[in-house]
């Protein structure tokens, strides 16, 4: 059950980094929990409104998310801990960050209710 969970919110953290996803509203808000809050890389905290908002503008940068670790806080609660390396459209420099994403389980469905980002030096 454990492994499959993981795989499960893995793809689903995955999904999330994809453009055609980014840049659907619609898709957002299915994946995303009304109660959703995020504290970026910037430093600047939003919640669902702002990433509907936000997200489908922008142009998606290239993601890479390595070395996924899983914590089951509660039977419809899990962290999802990562390292990602991104590179923003027109630009040549690779950023690098400690991510990490709460997701909660809805009926059938698991929605990302919290998501941070902390930059840190290269891996």
């Amino acid at each position: 059950m454990l492994t499959g969970l993981k795989q499960q919110l893995i793809e689903l953290e995955l999904y999330l980094l994809k453009s055609e996803v980014r840049s659907s509203a619609e898709e957002l808000a299915r994946l995303i929990h009304d109660d959703f809050l995020e504290f970026g890389g910037s430093g600047i905290r939003f919640g669902k409104e702002e990433v509907l908002m936000r997200l489908p503008k922008e142009r998606c940068p290239e993601f890479c998310a390595t070395d996924f670790e899983l914590r089951v806080l509660a039977p419809d609660l899990a962290q999802l801990l990562y390292r990602a390396s991104m590179i923003k459209p027109d630009e040549f420099i690779t950023r690098y960050s400690l991510r990490s994403s709460l997701w909660k389980k809805s009926g059938d469905n698991w929605q990302m209710i919290f998501h941070q980002g902390t930059p840190c030096e290269a891996f």
